[in-house]
């Protein structure tokens, strides 16, 4: 079992990668090892490789961070030259972001590596993030990873609460049709068809999870339909989750019945997964970079926050 280094040890290799290169070589140490661990799970696995990295913990303020139509221009980049036949491991760190560019970037991954696609998550895969990871066959977190709730937002607010609000001033109002100018101030804020438009959207969210979840880690499963159901009613579901925001650790997705593999399974695995993470949470951390979508041949999309 080769032991990989952990966080200060990556950062370590980091500064002495910095010391030894020469300036005209243009080569970033952050680059440098990143790609050498991308590397490492390719031999090991013998399976395409790409990391799609966003900096919103290191950016908070920034919306490149989340999931956009740019990053479509990013997977056709990583795509490129490589043998589909092997497979895809996606390693995700994200917030979420459009609901109706990740139905694109899914639909996309199929159709170049079909059903064959593992998501790692190392840490953090958020709303619609958690959604990428629920269309891959299998997903591989660690004690330490944590997935996110999908009940959609707008802008922050969570349709589901808007949707709450809405049946509290009906009853508010029957209760006591005094309160009428009250609760006329309160929902006045939203256009009369917003309530319509946040079911539509927390169905569209149901939707693709079912069809993702019944051809992707249910495939070939007869009668899944209730088990499909039980992780859907689970994740979208905000009386239960409460906030979106909530991390929701690995045993709680292995109840709802998500095809999980337990990362300590595998140490050589593990170790090569949680390097690899160390190594991009420096690179966002010390460098402009906000999203780095990349592959183990090298080829990179990285976008960088406006200074």
């Amino acid at each position: 079992m080769t032991i990989m280094p952990s966080w200060s040890e990556v950062l370590t290799e980091i500064q002495l990668t910095q010391n030894h290169i020469h300036i005209a070589q243009n080569k970033s140490p952050l680059d440098i090892v990143r790609r050498k661990y991308l590397k490492a799970l390719f031999t090991k696995e013998n399976r395409n490789v790409i990391a799609y990295y966003s900096g919103w913990l290191q950016k908070p303020n920034n919306d490149k961070a989340f999931i956009n139509d740019d990053d479509k221009n990013g997977f056709m980049a990583a795509i490129h030259k490589m043998d589909r036949s092997k497979g895809l491991d996606l390693i995700l760190h994200t917030p979420g972001g459009q609901l109706a560019v990740t139905e694109s970037l899914v639909d996309y991954l199929r159709k170049m590596f079909g059903n064959n696609i593992r998501a790692f998550i190392p840490q953090l895969a958020m709303s619609a993030g958690t959604m990428i990871a629920c269309s891959c066959k299998e997903i591989y977190m660690g004690k330490q990873s944590s997935l996110g709730p999908v009940d959609p937002q707008f802008n922050g607010i969570a349709a589901y609460s808007v949707k709450a609000e809405f049946q509290k001033a009906i009853q508010g109002i029957k209760d006591d049709p005094a309160s009428l100018p009250i609760w006329q101030a309160i929902i006045g804020r939203y256009h009369p068809t917003f309530i319509i438009e946040c079911d539509n959207v927390i169905n569209l969210a149901s939707n693709m999870m079912r069809e993702w979840l019944k051809t992707g880690m249910f495939a070939g499963e007869s009668n899944s339909d209730t088990a499909i159901n039980h992780i859907i009613n689970k994740l979208n579901n905000h009386d239960d989750t409460k906030t979106h925001s909530r991390h929701i650790p690995i045993n709680e997705l292995l109840d709802m019945g998500l095809k999980i593999i337990p990362l300590e399974q595998d140490q050589d695995l593990q170790d090569i997964v949680l390097t690899i993470h160390h190594a991009y949470m420096h690179t966002l951390a010390q460098s402009a970079s906000v999203k780095i979508i990349e592959n183990h041949l090298e080829n990179a999309v990285i976008t960088f926050a406006k200074i």
